[in-house]
């Protein structure tokens, strides 16, 4: 049996966790433990992240009362987008620099966050999931530099997205856009970005309940017929 899928199985019956269902209003489910692959595995399979306030206090564990969703038919690509996303200027590839896309992430200011939740603790933790098969990385290259990219999670036909960088302008929409069409190819059924932002609201996201979000992810996540590829079979005038 496939070593991904056995792993899959063996947690999908139980969990350290407490119910999903039992956060608080700001989503707070747990607090502590650690994001060794097994620990990320647990909660990712039951729809929960890490949420570290700082490298001097306990990790906290997510489940927010409401879940940002892409659902790929409805996904908005402005007409800009679109015309960068054909014109060549950038060139994408999938889990070709994980580590750099995470460290980059963690590095990058964003005005609407304080600080950043990806500590060295985070980004150790998320490059050994990466190695045991399950975190991804979409990379966004200008003359051989790395200028834009994003990281997440794929259980079965569930990818839940963690956070994106740019170094130039549009970078991280084109690793947005690759990532949700390359999904789609691959036929993913739900694509998670957990919490809306000001950067992700303009993608046209869907906002669903808790209950139902951990409906549509029991279902996707027993999808022992899909998986992630690294491998693209489109072309950037498929846009």
């Amino acid at each position: 049996m496939d070593p991904l899928i056995q792993k899959v199985r063996s947690q999908l019956n139980w969990s350290r966790f407490p119910d999903p269902s039992c956060s608080d209003e700001d989503g707070i489910l747990a607090l502590g433990g650690c994001v060794e692959p097994d620990w990320l595995l647990d909660a990712y399979l039951h729809g929960i992240f890490p949420w570290p306030y700082s490298e001097d206090t306990p990790i906290l564990w997510s489940s927010p009362q409401e879940r940002a969703l892409i659902e790929p038919d409805s996904f908005h690509i402005s007409r800009r987008l679109r015309q960068t996303l054909r014109s060549g200027r950038f060139s994408v590839t999938i889990d070709q620099a994980f580590r750099q896309v995470i460290e980059n992430c963690a590095n990058v200011y964003r005005p609407y966050e304080e600080g950043t939740w990806i500590t060295p603790e985070i980004i150790e933790g998320f490059c050994a999931f990466h190695e045991a098969g399950f975190a991804h990385s979409v990379e966004v290259w200008r003359e051989g530099k790395l200028v834009g990219g994003l990281y997440g999670e794929a259980i079965g036909s569930y990818f839940a997205g963690e956070s994106k960088f740019h170094l130039e302008t549009d970078a991280s929409k084109v690793a947005l856009a690759w990532l949700v069409r390359h999904l789609q190819t691959l036929k993913f059924t739900l694509i998670d970005v957990q919490v809306a932002n000001s950067h992700t609201e303009q993608f046209n996201l869907h906002i669903v309940p808790q209950k139902e979000f951990h409906r549509r992810l029991a279902e996707a996540v027993r999808r022992e017929d899909i998986r992630f590829s690294r491998e693209i079979t489109w072309k950037k005038e498929d846009f």
